[in-house]
């Protein structure tokens, strides 16, 4: 944990790695998970379960899966997330439910796409973009914790890359500038 200590009632910023929170976690308390659904499902029950947030703040980086249909610069709050490595339906068929179904979280429109995949193939890229805008590692994970535990998420993604060839070259020289953008949106929000 990052910042001042988290006070039950009040937000808990969750990000993957401390160079996305670099602008802001020195004044909101912030989790850092790691990288992937595990580490961040893990990271986020285990704090929710220990400080109790009134609301869980998903902040981070996303690669665009539709290169110029989403401003890039600025923060986009995520709609709806979905899992792309976890096929639902054929487990439904073997279980009788799907583990993952898509989660709506509010009415912007923009889809994100989790997996523990870093993309970027513009075949995979464009797979991807015939179900949702953006994709990231951890943000399914962090939504399914905090609604399974009853605590309201909301996740903010600012593009990094263009989720193809050069992409994790692109989102490593794009974090100073994310988590500015991400410390500016935080500060419209509370």
């Amino acid at each position: 944990m990052h910042g001042p200590p988290p006070r039950p009632g009040h937000p808990l910023v969750v990000v993957a790695v401390i160079e996305e929170a670099r602008a802001f976690a020195h004044r909101v308390p912030t989790l850092v998970t790691g990288v992937g659904k595990v580490r961040a499902a893990t990271a986020t029950t285990w704090a929710a379960m220990a400080h109790r947030p009134g609301v869980i703040l998903n902040l981070g980086t996303a690669g665009a899966l539709r290169p110029g249909e989403l401003a890039a610069g600025i923060v986009h709050e995520v709609g709806a997330v979905l899992q792309h490595d976890v096929n639902g339906r054929a487990i439904a068929t073997l279980v009788g439910s799907d583990p993952s179904p898509r989660l709506e979280l509010g009415d912007s429109g923009v889809v994100l796409a989790t997996g523990d995949r870093f993309i970027s193939s513009p075949q995979d890229r464009d797979a991807l973009a015939e179900h949702a805008h953006l994709v990231d590692m951890e943000g399914y994970a962090v939504a399914a914790s905090a609604t399974r535990l009853g605590i309201p998420v909301r996740l903010a993604k600012t593009i990094s890359d263009d989720a193809g060839h050069g992409a994790a070259m692109t989102w490593s020289q794009s974090l100073a500038a994310a988590s500015g953008r991400l410390a500016a949106w935080l500060d419209q929000i509370l």
